[in-house]
């Protein structure tokens, strides 16, 4: 019979998984929610079933919809991918009482790693090394600060059942503890259920390198080599290769043998990564705690090494051995992964949702893999994480993979929402990249080097005027045509084209109609330094990693711009308010917080656009907003 597996998730994790189940032969069924229906995950496998409403809560998170789905199916595999209820005990052992077995640990192991504090208990007692600090039980803030404060600062505060960078305050002083561990706990309670924390000391110079694991049920636990996932954004990754460039030999198997001493304590199955912070100076390292379940970045592990990690998962869940012994497992080149996400950069890295009116990711060269879960035409919502794809070069240097990288980049093109794409091309082409000059705070650190130009170059600019009037009748952007007057047929077609650059002040530049144009054929080709994108509203210019991007003229005075003008503060998308700091009537600054907006799994503060007095309110805490909707309205001072 033909082996049945439920993925239970969504994106490009389940596309993922599908790929490899259907290579193996496997018979594949998809669950998606309201939000899902008609997108690629749940059209690539054999059978998708319903499980819902839009939010997670009601639909990806809920065991029983999923067990019901797997029954319904004749499913007698669940993958549960990355995320949702892939660290869930209940649903590992749902599983197990429905006889539908778990691809992943038991969930005796998921236990003894869900907790920070108990998870660094347990390595300590099987000789792994960790951060000094207090993982006690005792709660009470008196307590905390004391320990923090034998410590010695700076310290961490972290919520025991964090994630993704959530309940996670650094604290520079005893006099700032209690605040920030308020702070801390607020947040872990609203994201986890749980406030309890545990205290760490900060590690100066830290580099986040994790070690791939895997081991069977045969009692077998081998090392798939390390990773580097340094450059974080409030400590979410950003870029994460294989392996971790500059770390000693005598090191790496120091943290290698930790790694698999850490698997075997708790006789793990199935793949897993042990997170650990390396002090960039000394190359200490301290566990920082394991991920039990398939990681975002597994594709750099299998590019160096050709192992399929879902196939091994598969595998090992029904019984059999890792395919390779530890020797047989080799090492070769390197890779790079970016996460592509459906953000706005200029505006403090706000998700942006809406539709994806046109995605061309660049596969162009050697080495390219691209994981994405949506189509042009596709809607990013706003009830899941807004990536639009993993980007995944592989070269035989770190070098090659960075040029690789940057060039798939450069030849992307996403329009309908923001995207980070030129920000994570400006990050990989900074110098302390090429230099793997890497810690966790590489982008304050280098913060000059990845900021967006703040002027174009004359040239740069010119090339983008004559790409828009080379295409100005094919994009219909009739207005540039309309204003010429008549055109004499045989005759010269120069045109006076007005854009402008990042200050605002638009500049006009004749041209010729038939300039230099790069269509999405020649991106990235050898030759190619160039790569000229046309939108509704802008023209971007894409040199070696760096964005020119430069306003039509219709876009200079858009609506948010006039809204914002006026002293009206807009909903950036759909959300939940979670407070209110001002009441009608009272007097705000300019950058003043007014209140604060949950969206995307994410707190998003609203400040004032200019001071004045609170002419309007138009939400109160608790309130549900959409995108657009006007919340409160600032006017000038009596």
């Amino acid at each position: 019979m033909t082996t049945t597996l439920l993925i239970a998730n969504r994106g490009e994790i389940a596309r993922r998984i599908n790929r490899t189940a259907h290579a193996m032969g496997m018979r594949t069924v998809a669950v998606y929610s309201d939000a899902d229906r008609g997108m690629p995950h749940m059209r690539e496998t054999d059978e998708a079933l319903h499980i819902g409403p839009s939010p997670a809560a009601e639909s990806y998170l809920v065991i029983d919809r999923i067990i019901a789905a797997a029954q319904q199916s004749g499913a007698t595999l669940i993958h549960p991918g990355y995320g949702f209820l892939s660290e869930n005990t209940d649903f590992s052992q749902a599983c197990d009482t429905a006889g539908i077995t778990f691809v992943g640990p038991p969930a005796s192991a998921i236990e003894a790693m869900g907790l920070k504090d108990g998870a660094k208990r347990l390595m300590a007692e099987a000789g792994v090394p960790v951060v000094p600090g207090y993982h006690g039980a005792d709660q009470n803030p008196d307590v905390l600060k004391n320990a923090a404060d034998d410590i010695g600062y700076p310290v961490l505060i972290k919520a025991v059942a964090g994630g993704g960078g959530k309940g996670m305050r650094k604290v520079e002083a005893s006099a700032e503890f209690a605040d920030q561990l308020a702070a801390c706990k607020g947040e872990a309670k609203r994201a986890f259920g749980n406030d309890d924390v545990l205290i760490e000391k900060f590690v100066s110079s830290p580099r986040h390198v994790e070690v791939q694991v895997f081991s069977d049920t045969h009692g077998n636990h081998v090392h798939l080599f390390d990773r580097d996932c340094s450059i974080q954004r409030r400590h979410q990754k950003i870029v994460e290769e294989a392996p971790a460039p500059g770390i000693p030999d005598a090191v790496r198997a120091k943290m290698y043998a930790a790694a698999v001493q850490a698997a075997k304590s708790i006789d793990y199955v199935g793949a897993g990564t042990i997170e650990f912070i390396l002090d960039a100076e000394t190359f200490d390292f301290y566990f920082m705690e394991m991920n039990t379940r398939l990681q975002v970045e597994h594709p750099v592990t299998e590019e160096i090494t050709g192992v399929d990690l879902v196939e091994w998962q598969l595998r090992v869940a029904m019984g059999e051995s890792i395919p390779l012994a530890q020797d047989e497992i080799i090492q070769s080149g390197h890779a790079i992964e970016v996460r592509l996400y459906a953000e706005d950069p200029d505006a403090g890295f706000l998700p942006s949702t809406g539709q994806l009116d046109r995605l061309s990711l660049a596969a162009i060269g050697d080495g390219v893999r691209i994981e994405s879960g949506v189509e042009s035409g596709n809607q990013i919502s706003p009830f899941y994480d807004p990536m639009i794809a993993k980007l995944i070069t592989a070269g035989a240097s770190r070098a090659e993979a960075t040029r690789g990288l940057i060039a798939v980049l450069d030849a992307s093109i996403v329009e309908g929402v923001k995207t980070n794409r030129a920000f994570l091309a400006r990050t990989l082409s900074a110098p302390a990249f090429a230099k793997a000059d890497l810690t966790t705070a590489f982008l304050e650190t280098n913060a000059s080097d990845i900021e967006a130009p703040t002027s174009v170059p004359s040239d740069i600019a010119t090339l983008a005027a004559e790409a828009l009037v080379s295409l100005a009748p094919a994009t219909q952007h009739a207005t540039l045509w309309s204003k010429q007057g008549a055109i004499r047929l045989n005759g010269s077609r120069a045109l006076s084209v007005s854009l402008a650059g990042p200050d605002g002040e638009p500049q006009r530049f004749s041209v010729g109609a038939n300039g230099r144009w790069l269509d999405d054929t020649q991106f990235g080709k050898p030759g190619n330094a160039k790569a000229v994108v046309v939108s509704q509203h802008s023209v971007e210019v894409r040199d070696a990693g760096q964005t020119y991007s430069l306003s039509l003229p219709e876009s200079l005075h858009g609506k948010g711009a006039a809204q914002a003008g006026q002293g009206a503060v807009t909903a950036p998308m759909p959300g939940n308010v979670l407070s209110v700091a001002v009441t009608k009537g009272a007097q705000v600054e300019a950058g003043q917080t007014l209140m604060v907006l949950e969206a995307m799994k994410m707190e998003h503060r609203m400040a004032a656009p200019k001071a004045g007095l609170v002419k309007a309110l138009h939400v109160s805490a608790g309130a549900q907003v959409k995108d657009g909707d006007i919340l409160i309205e600032i006017g000038e001072d009596e």
